[in-house]
């Protein structure tokens, strides 16, 4: 139990922070909660994987690739607890895997978008558009990237870190500067959180004035998404909750305290709507934003009747 409380802990305070990293992390503690469960009550084990499974759950609510990780794992089967272990151990490793694969296949389908020459604007911090940029780059494309310092985690300095070390040449800049360095930009590529049913994008905080700056200089915008990353649940009409974070991010409670009429409001993402969304590049291909209901129904399996029969975690 306190390995599986400090996973969550680590996923809700960012320690653990990307929605892919937030994926595998999932998957990978409950294989290993698994394990750890003693007795030989098959109805126990059950209850306590579904303890496990929704402990997590919790800790980020936009998160979509996080309930469809935890989806995937706890489909397991199984009469024994030996036999619901090997399935659960199948499907968590075959979901890290595929978690794994579908980044790398997201480079090489959307580094053929990239020319020679290109200047990128991305955002926030996403391993699979990182590979789309690395990709290009590795194909011996000269390119540079204009990436965000995405306030108020600064997880672009996580971006910048990793293409320096890829030898990609890129300028920082500050979030509310990215209309000002967009004449200099050809393509702006950028990760989700959570992809809805209606083509529109939930990532972090300024991706949608982003995706405005670009649309006004029609520059396009391609976004890296695996499939697990779209939500079914939003066939149903449900809205991704939008996560608000303490606002000890943005300002120190201390200072805080000294202003007893200001309140900090930190929304973690926003979203961008499908009219400013040029391209979803996912492990599967590239699509148009209006064809995310298909990686829905024929990718990720659910159907309305499927999803009105679901509760919990689902």
């Amino acid at each position: 139990m306190k390995q599986l409380k400090e996973t969550a802990r680590k996923i809700k305070s960012m320690e653990i922070r990307g929605a892919g990293r937030i994926a595998r992390a999932a998957a990978r503690e409950l294989l290993e909660y698994s394990q750890r469960i003693s007795g030989d009550d098959i109805d126990d084990f059950n209850k306590k994987m579904t303890f496990a499974a929704e402990m997590l759950i919790g800790t980020r609510p936009t998160a979509v690739s996080l309930p469809n990780a935890i989806r995937a794992v706890m489909r397991y089967k199984g009469g024994t607890i030996d036999e619901a272990r090997k399935d659960i151990k199948k499907l968590a490793e075959g979901f890290i895997t595929g978690s794994e694969n579908a980044v790398k296949r997201i480079g090489e389908i959307g580094a053929r978008r990239i020319r020679d020459g290109d200047t990128i604007m991305t955002h926030c911090n996403s391993s699979a558009a990182i590979s789309i940029m690395a990709e290009a780059h590795a194909q011996g494309k000269d390119i540079s990237v204009i990436a965000t310092e995405s306030r108020p985690r600064l997880q672009g300095l996580l971006t910048i870190s990793q293409l320096d070390n890829l030898g990609i040449k890129t300028s920082l800049i500050v979030d509310s500067a990215v209309r000002y360095f967009m004449k200099e930009v050809d393509l702006v590529v950028m990760g989700a959180d959570a992809v809805t049913v209606n083509g529109s994008i939930i990532n972090k905080i300024v991706t949608s004035q982003l995706a405005l700056a670009a649309h006004e200089s029609r520059k396009n915008v391609i976004i890296a998404a695996e499939t697990y990353k779209f939500s079914p649940r939003t066939l149903l009409g449900e809205l991704v909750k939008i996560e608000e974070r303490d606002s000890s991010e943005v300002l120190g409670n201390e200072k805080l305290s000294r202003l007893p009429y200001v309140r900090v409001r930190n929304p973690a993402f926003d979203v961008t709507t499908r009219e400013f969304i040029d391209l979803i590049c996912t492990e599967v291909g590239a699509i148009p934003p209006e064809m995310a209901y298909i990686i829905i129904r024929e990718f990720l399996g659910w159907g309305i009747e499927e999803l009105n029969s679901k509760q919990g975690f689902y």
